[in-house]
């Protein structure tokens, strides 16, 4: 047999916009409860949701914002995500998800190459000064005509919506097309910079309906979703999976705490709970984690990294989320490709990935060749159908280099397929590093580190950890005369780039281990720090 699979299914795909599935989701469960978000005391039915919406989208339309033009979406989680998320939704304007743990350089990037003619964002956030962040760069941003701050007069007066009218956005939600670009995420470049991973309509509800139909959700279903926002993993799997089943989204708070998780499972009686492997050690990790009433979680979605059988273990017995499940995917697949069922055994779903998803094919190819491989041996995981994004955003030649010409999304992931269809991953052909649920690419940190006056070149590779499931190592050669050490690089970093991306370890070597063609030997470079690091105190290999 070869590693070729095809998710046939009798369940159709969803052939309508993600507005005309709210509405018509709100005709079938008007007063559910759609979103609880326990930090803003916050609690709307379906209808509330639509109402506020709707009013949403009337004062983007009224604002001037055409059908394709792009508002960029920068804060953590909040009621005011969700509202954004379906108001630019039904007034067909294209929303660009901005990473809350962005920088000005990352921002200036992802605003100028989307052009986004407004950006709606929260005035700070932890450490970090959007508002001031944002007076920096303003002119480096010519598109960029109109900033408005969650909390301000200016966004009361927009979410109001009182100058534009019903009919005016009737007309622009009835003249879009499921196929329609409606959201851009960016991903970490191979290359160096990120890319624009442009998604319709049609990608995102449907792959949000089918992980909540694999879920098993109905309307009695309330989910707690951690994980953030601006990550296909809250925005679809969270969010648009709970609305298309007239599910609760249950928001524990703006970012990711243990505590408020549970605090939040146990207040709202959540049957279901999100996250990565390391937000799931954590919760169990709470020292007051027996106290918390769980009983009501019955499954749930881990994603991002590998589980260890242990803490799967624990999360079915402790956290009573018998029926949880693993999803396999990326931004450019919208993102799962594969899923774990319910009933599979403890094994399946800690060493596998799952099976295909419905109306989904996926094959393993010789990453030489392009040949499909046998069952049982490793190929690249390549994947095809409704799910696979419309392109990166204004990048055509990095659009073919992901997609072939018979429509398949090439991975860059390494996996086996078995007899039964599931897919195990092996190994990263791009050398990817997946540190607490978020892809960094190596390239992109070194070509940022590169901007260092002492630094001559550096090499990033990713190790082993047990916290984050892996962790970032920077090989740098210094400038002959430069004086730099670890915690002044990483300083550099610190005010410049996005924190998951900075590296936990540097090491300064006089040269690189080196092919006789000289390519430089990154898994000779992995196995030192691994060897090297093994002794460290300061961490858990």
């Amino acid at each position: 047999m070869l590693s070729y699979a095809h998710g046939a299914s009798s369940v159709p795909l969803l052939g309508e916009t993600i507005g005309a599935n709210l509405e018509r989701i709100v005709v079938r469960w008007p007063e559910a409860d759609a979103l609880v978000s326990c930090h803003q005391a916050v609690r709307w039915s379906y209808r509330e949701l639509n109402e506020r919406v709707d009013a949403l989208a009337r004062g983007l339309v009224a604002a001037g914002l055409q059908g394709g033009d792009r508002v960029g979406l920068w804060s953590p989680n909040c009621a005011e995500w969700v509202l954004m998320q379906f108001a630019t939704a039904k007034a067909g304007v294209v929303l660009v998800n901005v990473n809350p743990a962005y920088r000005s350089i990352e921002l200036v990037f992802a605003l100028g190459q989307s052009g986004c003619r407004m950006l709606v964002a929260a005035r700070s956030f932890k450490t970090s000064n959007y508002a001031a962040m944002i007076a920096e760069v303003r002119a480096e941003l010519p598109n960029l005509e109109r900033v408005v701050l969650l909390g301000s007069p200016e966004w009361e007066k927009l979410a109001a919506g009182e100058e534009g009218t019903a009919r005016e956005l009737r007309a622009r939600s009835d003249a879009l097309q499921f196929d329609d670009p409606i959201n851009i995420q960016y991903t970490s470049g191979t290359t160096g910079v990120p890319k624009g991973a442009t998604l319709s309509h049609h990608n995102i509800l449907n792959n949000g309906y089918f992980v909540a139909e694999a879920c098993g959700y109905t309307e009695a279903d309330r989910v707690c979703i951690p994980v953030p926002f601006y990550h296909c993993f809250g925005m679809v799997i969270g969010n648009l999976g709970c609305c298309t089943h007239g599910a609760c989204i249950v928001i524990p708070g703006p970012s990711f705490e243990p505590r408020p998780v549970l605090e939040a499972v146990a207040a709202e009686r959540c049957t279901s709970l999100y996250g990565v492997p390391t937000m799931f050690i954590a919760e169990l990790a709470d020292p007051d984690f027996a106290s918390f009433d769980l009983t009501s979680l019955r499954t749930g979605i881990m994603a991002g990294s590998p589980c260890p059988v242990e803490i799967m273990k624990r999360v079915i017995a402790e956290m009573h989320i018998q029926e949880v499940t693993i999803c396999y995917g990326m931004t450019e697949t919208s993102p799962v490709s594969t899923q774990t069922g319910r009933a599979d055994e403890l094994e399946r779903r800690t060493g596998t990935v799952g099976r295909v998803h419905p109306h989904v094919e996926i094959k393993l190819v010789d990453p030489v060749t392009g040949r499909t491989v046998k069952r049982g041996q490793p190929g690249e995981l390549c994947t095809r159908g409704y799910s696979v994004m419309l392109g990166y955003w204004q990048e055509p030649t990095m659009t073919a280099e992901a997609i072939d010409r018979a429509g398949w999304m090439h991975t860059g992931d390494l996996a086996t397929m078995d007899e039964a269809g599931y897919v195990r991953i092996v190994g990263r052909s791009k050398d990817m590093i997946i540190r607490g649920g978020e892809n960094v690419y190596p390239r992109e940190i070194e070509e940022f580190l590169y901007t260092h006056p002492g630094v001559a070149d550096v090499q990033v590779v990713g190790i082993p950890d047990e916290r984050y499931g892996e962790d970032i190592v920077a090989f740098v050669r210094l400038k002959a005369g430069a004086q730099l050490d670890e915690d002044a690089l990483r300083e550099h970093c610190h005010k410049r780039i996005a924190h998951y991306k900075v590296p936990r370890h540097v090491r300064f070597v006089a040269e690189f281990p080196m092919t006789v063609t000289g390519k430089v030997q990154k898994f000779k470079l992995r196995e030192q720090a691994i060897a090297e690091l093994a002794g460290d105190p300061t961490r858990t290999l």
